[in-house]
């Protein structure tokens, strides 16, 4: 599986993606929504993200690379088994002040289909969610 580049990452002009980046990360793609920084060590968060991806049933992980902090999984609807996939990467945030700061770039798309019906937006949203609650040992 290749892992996106955010730099050069350039989406479709269907809706049925969602792109969460810090400011300027991505030069080809506008996001949906900035990254906000996360008062964690980017390898603590890299942890904590594999963690959330691995209690989930319905995301399956198909890549991981501690060392770039990146992230990819599968993420299969529960009705239509429908596929998407989902990329993660971690880095420090070059903007707080020490090293336990981070920010994170999410980009969720469909493999099929033209609209998501906000599939792709709402599992970002879980994601972010669920991290407020993921505990791993340090």
């Amino acid at each position: 599986m290749d892992f996106v580049d955010f730099k050069t990452l350039k989406r479709p002009s269907s809706p049925n993606t969602y792109l969460v980046a810090p400011e300027g990360l991505c030069e080809a793609s506008k996001p949906d929504q900035r990254s906000k920084s996360m008062p964690v060590a980017p390898d603590h968060l890299f942890k904590m993200v594999l963690a959330l991806v691995e209690q989930r049933k319905d995301w399956n992980l198909e890549e991981s690379d501690e060392e770039k902090r990146t992230i990819a999984f599968v993420a299969v609807s529960p009705i239509m088994r429908y596929k998407d996939d989902v990329d993660v990467l971690i880095m420090a945030d070059a903007s707080a002040e020490g090293k336990n700061s981070s920010k994170l770039a999410i980009y969720s798309r469909s493999r099929v289909g033209y609209s998501d019906m906000g599939a792709n937006k709402k599992r970002v949203s879980q994601l972010l969610e669920g991290l407020k609650g993921v505990q791993v040992a340090t």
